[in-house]
């Protein structure tokens, strides 16, 4: 009885492991389908963001056309691939949606409250912010994500997003690493990368975000992610834009670097 036991169980987790694969590469297959300029929907804000970028705003009616993304004022190409980085009139680490906020506010003399405010988008309400992450980070697609650490405060941050990265905290005494600490953890069908070292995992996660998620209808950046996975642990919530985020960045796009770019990608 204890054999037929041993072997029942066997048997089911051996399915169970099965069914995982096999779903797996149904969900694989799905976005292959969807994955393309014409039918993935994330493309629709990469439109917008053109549009944004563009558009003269502010008290100085400037477009951000003169933003420094870090390659020189106004060039995209290649800037997103290499965010995180210092910026020496900030005197700061920032990141994309760092940068683009004081961009908006130097180069456009622009009230950034109603950005903040509508920084994640929600049915009937769009966001600037994930428009132009889309449309700046697209024109990286093909390049391979370099962010610098030669600066101390590069350095700086990288320890900090680290100490992040590791520390438990709150009511479930969750960490980052609780989740993508190790190879082979998932949750539900949901496979979860591994950030505790360098590898392809981590590589595959940095080069597709920004992302549009099916299952929210909407296009999201790495600040939405963090910010949602500190929701999802029971920790308080990050502050938009915040030095902290920016560091966990930092320390991920080191782990992930090399990474492809391939943006918008799609995701459930």
């Amino acid at each position: 009885m204890r054999f037929a036991a041993i072997l029942l169980l066997a048997l089911t987790v051996t399915a169970a492991h099965a069914q995982d694969s096999d779903s797996e590469k149904e969900i694989e297959r799905y976005r292959a389908m969807i994955n393309d300029p014409m039918a993935n929907p994330g493309y629709l804000a990469v439109d917008r963001g053109e549009q944004i970028w563009a558009e003269k705003r502010g008290s100085k009616a400037a477009s951000l056309e003169g933003c420094d993304l870090g390659v020189g004022p106004g060039v995209l190409e290649g800037a997103f691939a290499h965010l995180p980085r210092y910026f020496a009139d900030a005197d700061q680490v920032m990141d994309l949606e760092q940068r683009l906020l004081f961009c908006m506010k130097t180069v456009q003399g622009l009230d950034t409250k109603p950005i903040l405010t509508n920084r994640f988008s929600a049915p009937g309400k769009a966001s600037d912010m994930e428009d132009l992450v889309a449309f700046i980070a697209n024109k990286s697609n093909g390049m391979k994500l370099q962010a610098p650490l030669e600066h101390p405060k590069e350095k700086a941050a990288y320890a900090v997003g680290e100490a992040m990265f590791y520390r438990r905290s709150a009511v479930n005494d969750f960490a980052c690493a609780t989740c993508h600490g190790d190879d082979g953890k998932r949750i539900r069908l949901q496979g979860l990368p591994n950030f505790s070292k360098p590898n392809s995992g981590a590589q595959e996660t940095m080069g597709s975000w920004p992302t549009y998620r099916v299952s929210q209808s909407a296009l999201r950046t790495m600040q939405h992610r963090l910010w949602d996975c500190y929701r999802q642990m029971r920790m308080p919530v990050p502050v938009y834009g915040s030095e902290g985020l920016t560091a966990l960045t930092v320390y991920l796009a080191q782990v992930g670097g090399n990474a492809v770019i391939n943006v918008p990608s799609i995701k459930r």
